[in-house]
């Protein structure tokens, strides 16, 4: 286990090397440029932060943090701030005590998101992870409206050895989910994994159909523990934020699966989103396999990203 989190930490790092190159190399060039903190230093770093997809509220935050903190330690040297500038990223995205709590209690969770962010695949990859916790999962493919979704998914199904529940190809994604709670409930299953139609397109339909499916979980499963996890594509970094934005209205989103974070020179936006949105990221994805999803960690994150050794690692 201890092997796969250190293979996780070196893919991460290899992965936002664009980001690095884009954000990290931008900063460590203020911090070498000024020879003294002041309104100029501040300036050019929130530029860099912003640009470097961190977003207008987060950049904010973080500046002002900064600025607080290097007062009241009378920091005189921009070179001796850069540790605290690292500190307040990651105080930024703290996933917080309750985030996994799906993992040990009767969950309902519904996986949400435009096509084409790896919206299917989390799923299976998801339930691949809980089986693995020795959860019985359960995997209910609401995607009816893309013809490969049910087909992919029941590829995923079989890999990680768990049962799914799915309609024929155009089929009401709603009556979907009123059986797969229904076999959940039946068959005692401890966590009903839900991949839901991606089209934004037509967004009002898109809309109301989530909200059904929703009340139908409600009604039906009322005692569930329940999550709405919104699949976005780091790759098209403030775009993903508007995304969020949008299926937010309808859905009480619970958390973030932030995926091809791998190759992306804006890996910045998982700090923008958890700032924006005031949901957590969860999970982050940096390649195709089931190990390469993982749950987000804001220190080996900001590690990852700023190349910093994990202290256990120098051991």
């Amino acid at each position: 286990m201890e092997e796969k989190k250190k293979g996780f930490f070196s893919r991460l790092k290899e992965g936002l090397t664009k980001t690095r190159d884009n954000l990290v190399k931008g900063i460590d060039n203020v911090f070498g440029g000024f020879s003294s903190i002041d309104d100029e230093f501040y300036d050019e770093l929130e530029e860099i932060l912003i640009m470097g997809d961190l977003g207008v509220k987060a950049t904010m935050e973080i500046i002002e943090n900064l600025k607080a903190e290097v007062k009241e330690k009378h920091i005189k040297q921009p070179a001796d701030c850069k540790e605290l500038l690292i500190e307040h990223i990651k105080n930024q995205m703290a996933v917080g005590e309750t985030a996994y709590d799906f993992e040990r209690e009767q969950s309902v969770i519904l996986v949400i998101g435009v096509n084409g962010v790896g919206k299917t695949t989390s799923v299976g990859k998801l339930a691949g992870k809980l089986k693995d916790l020795n959860r019985k999962v359960l995997i209910a493919a609401a995607d009816t409206f893309r013809a490969a979704a049910v087909e992919q998914l029941q590829v995923w199904a079989n890999r990680a050895g768990v049962d799914i529940i799915a309609g024929n190809e155009g089929a009401d994604p709603a009556s979907v989910i009123y059986d797969a709670v229904s076999a959940a409930k039946a068959r005692n299953v401890d966590v009903l994994l839900c991949d839901t139609a991606g089209r934004l397109h037509n967004k009002k339909n898109l809309m109301e159909e989530l909200k059904k499916i929703n009340r139908i979980v409600d009604r039906e499963f009322p005692n569930a523990h329940r999550e709405n996890l919104i699949v976005l594509d780091a790759s098209t970094g403030q775009n993903a934020l508007s995304q969020a934005k949008e299926f937010c209205e309808a859905a009480d989103i619970t958390g973030v699966i932030l995926t091809k974070m791998d190759g992306t020179a804006k890996g910045g936006i998982a700090v923008a989103i958890q700032s924006e949105l005031k949901v957590p990221v969860k999970y982050i994805g940096v390649g195709e396999t089931i190990e390469d999803l993982q749950k987000f960690d804001p220190d080996e994150f900001v590690n990852a990203l700023f190349d910093v050794t994990p202290p256990e690692e120098e051991a």
